[in-house]
């Protein structure tokens, strides 16, 4: 779901990058205060656990590509804003050195993987987590985080036939429209990318809590 660079026109990128600035200024700050010694450890293993899924990336129609990126599990652990500065961190670092997604988009790709996932995960659990099955939850928040990740990812590139065209109307930039786009994009997450992220939410969360218990109930015999 990385967008490369040359698929974004200024006119997308430059009003996506003075939203991003203070919204990441917001979430380092909350980060700082939010993680101790004790707590950095685990934030610095789930956020490579990120990067590392978020490198296994596999073409899509549409002319990007699908991957998980473990928002839920973040955010639902630390909050949404923790998730969102360690996703965007993550981000970051794969543009800046693996080429993976483009630094001029990396605020389109922050607020869309970083921001938008995390908040759509984190409250989805909220809203659901005293209602319905924990596992159920636990699903719906990875998949929910994906999917509206992927929605503004595909209405980020399929705005950009209409942003510039050449002398002979060909787009500037990328060349497939919304028509294209939303089905091609978010269809791919709802059906399959959404699903893996969901599972691997679940069954992550779900080994944390055994191993949580495990501990305390340790403590308890001793």
């Amino acid at each position: 779901m990385h967008i490369p660079d040359g698929f974004i026109s200024p006119a997308t990128y430059l009003p996506a990058t003075v939203i991003a600035i203070p919204l990441l200024m917001v979430a380092f700050k909350k980060t700082k205060e939010a993680i101790n010694d004790e707590s950095f450890a685990f934030l610095s293993s789930l956020t490579a656990f990120s990067f590392v899924v978020m490198m296994f990336n596999i073409p899509i129609p549409g002319g990007t590509s699908g991957h998980a990126i473990g928002a839920a599990i973040l955010a639902i652990l630390f909050g949404p804003w923790v998730a969102a500065f360690c996703l965007s961190l993550t981000l970051f670092i794969q543009a800046f050195v693996f080429g993976d997604g483009g630094l001029s988009v990396f605020a389109i790709n922050s607020l869309a993987m970083g921001f938008v996932a995390s908040f759509t995960a984190f409250y989805v659990h909220k809203l659901f987590k005293n209602r319905v099955n924990h596992r159920i939850v636990l699903f719906l928040a990875g998949w929910s985080g994906i999917v509206a990740a992927s929605v503004v990812v595909a209405v980020a590139l399929g705005i950009q036939p209409l942003l510039g065209v050449d002398a002979v109307g060909h787009p500037i930039y990328f060349p497939f429209d919304l028509s294209v786009t939303l089905p091609a994009v978010v269809g791919s997450h709802i059906l399959f990318f959404g699903v893996v992220e969901g599972f691997a939410t679940m069954l992550v969360l779900k080994f944390i809590e055994k191993i949580t218990n495990q501990s305390v109930n340790k403590e308890v015999v001793v």
